[in-house]
């Protein structure tokens, strides 16, 4: 079996590797959440798991105290790396893993006090990094609002297994190899620590990748003022619904939406006004749309929404409830009170229509609408359907 020396030899160059890596990415690129601290973290434990190899020919009491202070304080800023990608609250999270990483070194401090042996010190700083690993397992396994990727649950899973293996070691052996059974141990602790490194390493860098994939998807289908699908998406998504609601022989409606005396109120009031107002229009209307609605913003004040399975005279119910929610809505940032209003246009897609044709029909009835007398619903007629 490898000796400890060699061991820690090796994983101090491979998290010092690590960390040299993301040092040289982040000199010419935006630091994400969390990358920053994470190759702190492997800087930290490489440079200690290095020094542990020193320790035959340089170890002074005081030298393997500091030593363990610096496990403890790489294992730490670890967890709080995944808490800064993950977005967690600082004022929630900074507060725990200060109060945990306070109690893992005043532990350590009274058992450096008390004349501890080095065995002893190693055990309750093992026990330290066992509890951090937990609470990284626990971070990546159960997210609170959003469902562990497949990745996060590997690493996990890895993080986990390496606090049990680190558990086991100091139940087992309290810190001494002695025995068969604590060889069996001793080398499954070697193989946690080592996939630790590896999963760990590669497995941050990887999920820092999915979150800025996830985040370049975002900004390529939703319009980033008011949180709706961008004209390309929603023609995408309307698109397939339509497809959908022709192979399963369902019905499906388009609404044309567009925002009551919009340019009178950017010209009043300013543009930053103006963007209040789209804003509080799509959050209204996002309120009462269901899971499969396709709602988008195809540009300036003018919003679209496809209704997969309802037909027009369940559609011309939405819409009126929209159009009554819309209307309770006050915008503040005007000079006085400003109360939105909002126009419809509501056509039933014909079977096989193709969504431009349907667009025009509906923009027909929105033109309706506004010349009606604006803050009201116009169906298509019937007579520019068959046109159509």
């Amino acid at each position: 079996m490898i000796d400890i020396q060699t061991f820690m030899l090796a994983l101090g160059i491979g998290n010092l590797a690590f960390a040299l890596l993301m040092a040289g990415y982040l000199r010419n690129a935006a630091s994400g959440p969390g990358l920053r601290t994470w190759m702190w973290a492997r800087l930290l434990s490489g440079a200690v798991q290095t020094l542990s190899w020193c320790m035959p020919q340089s170890g002074p009491a005081l030298t393997m105290n500091l030593s363990a202070f610096a496990w403890v304080g790489g294992a730490a800023l670890e967890v709080a790396a995944y808490c800064q990608l993950f977005g967690f609250a600082p004022a929630g999270w900074g507060k725990l893993l200060v109060s945990a990483a306070a109690v893992a070194l005043v532990a350590m401090v009274v058992t450096v006090a008390g004349g501890a042996t080095a065995q002893q010190l190693t055990c309750v700083m093992a026990l330290a990094i066992a509890v951090f690993s937990a609470g990284g397992a626990l971070l990546l396994l159960l997210r609170p609002r959003q469902p562990a990727s497949l990745l996060q649950r590997l690493i996990g899973v890895n993080n986990a297994s390496f606090a049990v293996a680190i558990l086991a070691w100091v139940v087992t052996t309290k810190g001494r190899a002695a025995g068969p059974e604590a060889g069996i141990v001793l080398a499954m602790a070697y193989l946690a620590s080592y996939l630790l490194m590896i999963v760990n390493g590669f497995g941050f860098l990887l999920l820092c990748k999915q979150k800025d994939d996830a985040h370049m998807r975002r900004l390529a289908t939703i319009d980033d003022l008011t949180d709706t699908f961008n004209r390309r998406a929603f023609f995408e998504r309307a698109d397939a619904a339509c497809q959908q609601a022709i192979r399963s022989r369902r019905p499906i409606t388009l609404l044309m939406l567009d925002l009551d005396h919009f340019k009178q109120l950017n010209d009043n009031y300013g543009h930053a006004c103006g963007d209040e107002a789209l804003r509080l229009f799509a959050a209204a209307a996002r309120a009462m749309l269901r899971d499969g609605d396709v709602f988008g913003r195809l540009g300036g004040e003018e919003f679209a929404l496809a209704l997969p399975g309802t037909r027009l005279s369940g559609a011309r119910v939405v819409a009126e409830r929209l159009r009554a929610a819309v209307s309770g809505t006050v915008l503040t940032g005007a000079a006085s009170a400003h109360h939105l209003t909002v126009s419809i246009g509501l056509v039933e897609i014909d079977a096989g229509e193709a969504l431009s044709a349907a667009l025009a029909r509906a923009d027909h009835a929105l033109y309706a609408a506004k010349m009606g007398g604006r803050n009201r619903v116009e169906v298509g007629i019937v007579e520019l359907r068959a046109q159509a």
